[in-house]
């Protein structure tokens, strides 16, 4: 390494730095900050309405993050704002530390796949994966190594001379994803990559995009309406609603300490019981429920003594007549009707004022049997339910 006459260092390779000490306080700051940054990111068809409402997520690189909410919520509009196919209103999109708002579409370096394909119906597989390349003007004989390796690395090594009419579902969206890969994109964006398989082939994409994804490391944003979904697949999740982002963390996270209400009802089953907070001692709050009945539950944003709540304990964290074991909640409350689902099995039981809670509990020996009209002790742990400020 030496200096210039103009002062910046040149490293042995030829390529340019702006000097030691501040080249490692700029890639700090960069990967403290994320391979990918929405700042304060709003889109505005009409001027008025916002549907994204200031998004901020810093995204590693390497890293997979699902978009995830109810239709409208704004999940697809993000997606298409960092894809170029959208303007922003307001904010700013970074990779890699540099601004792309600006930046045209076919200029970004990403790679897309979509739900219906969008594979070209006159070329076959191999001149499907090699447009990307020959577009960015590749040399031919690397065209047709990277083809191979692509082809080889989806498990379609031997359908490289058909065409997408003579394949299946699952096959055509391997070849959608190779094509978006081949070309070493920085960023890959999927949205409802899979909306279109059937159960078995969405289980079976799932494993070979994860599979993809483990081993060639490229950063996903991937955008889906399915719960399950994203729960297998993603680093983090990020829950939309209404524009908002309403919590971006870990799968298991989301799933046991969700953030507010909204999450809690839309990640998961989850039994939502009407209260009041009646008391708040530490980490814990004391709520009245039907009936007279009080539980006690983990702290989260009903914090108000006297305001109306929303208690959240998901359906298998819930004991039926658990005799002799030790839980922090036990409420009574009215068999309805029980459910065979194969492996596990559903009973709904019902409080005095009609809110129905729901059961599950594994298809076993003691799996407990009740008459209609019957009653039974519900019981859980504090650790496993929340009380939330009323939606």
């Amino acid at each position: 390494m030496e200096r210039t006459e103009t002062g910046v260092r040149q490293e042995s390779v030829g390529r340019p730095s702006l000097g030691g000490e501040r080249d490692d306080q700029t890639a700090q700051r960069l990967a403290s900050e994320g391979f990918l940054r929405f700042i304060g990111v709003k889109k505005s068809y009409d001027r008025r309405t916002l549907v994204v409402k200031g998004f901020d997520l810093d995204v590693a690189k390497g890293e997979f993050i699902t978009l995830l909410g109810p239709s409208g919520s704004g999940k697809t509009t993000v997606l298409m704002l960092l894809a170029g196919f959208e303007s922003v209103t307001g904010g700013d999109i970074l990779i890699g530390g540099a601004p792309i708002t600006r930046t045209a579409p076919n200029k970004r370096n990403i790679g897309i796949v979509f739900q219906n394909y969008a594979l070209f119906p006159h070329m076959t597989v191999a001149e499907n994966l090699a447009y990307p390349l020959k577009a960015r003007k590749v040399g031919r004989s690397t065209i047709k190594t990277r083809v191979e390796e692509y082809l080889s690395l989806v498990e379609l090594g031997e359908f490289g001379n058909r065409h997408p009419s003579q394949l299946s579902g699952g096959q055509r969206q391997r070849v959608a994803l190779a094509r978006a890969l081949i070309f070493e994109p920085s960023l890959v964006l999927m949205d409802e990559p899979l909306g279109a398989l059937d159960k078995k082939l969405r289980e079976q994409m799932q494993f070979e995009i994860t599979r993809l994804h483990q081993r060639l490391g490229f950063t996903v944003i991937y955008v889906t309406h399915d719960q399950t979904e994203a729960l297998t697949m993603s680093d983090r999740i990020a829950v939309f609603n209404d524009g908002v982002v309403q919590q971006c963390a870990t799968p298991d996270e989301l799933y046991e300490q969700p953030g507010n209400a909204f999450v809690a009802d839309f990640i998961g089953e989850n039994n939502m019981v009407p209260g009041t907070v009646a008391a708040l001692e530490d980490r814990t709050v004391r709520v009245s429920i039907s009936g007279d009945q009080h539980v006690e539950t983990a702290l989260a944003d009903a914090k108000d003594v006297g305001a109306p709540c929303i208690v959240s304990v998901r359906p298998e964290k819930i004991f039926l007549e658990a005799n002799g074991s030790s839980h922090d909640n036990e409420i009574k409350a009215r068999f309805i009707v029980r459910h065979y689902v194969g492996d596990f099995i559903r009973y709904y039981f019902e409080l005095e004022d009609g809110t129905e809670i729901t059961v599950k509990l594994l298809n076993d020996l003691t799996a407990p049997k009740f008459q209609e009209g019957e009653y039974a002790r519900l019981q859980w742990q504090r650790s496993d339910c929340f009380s939330f400020r009323k939606m």
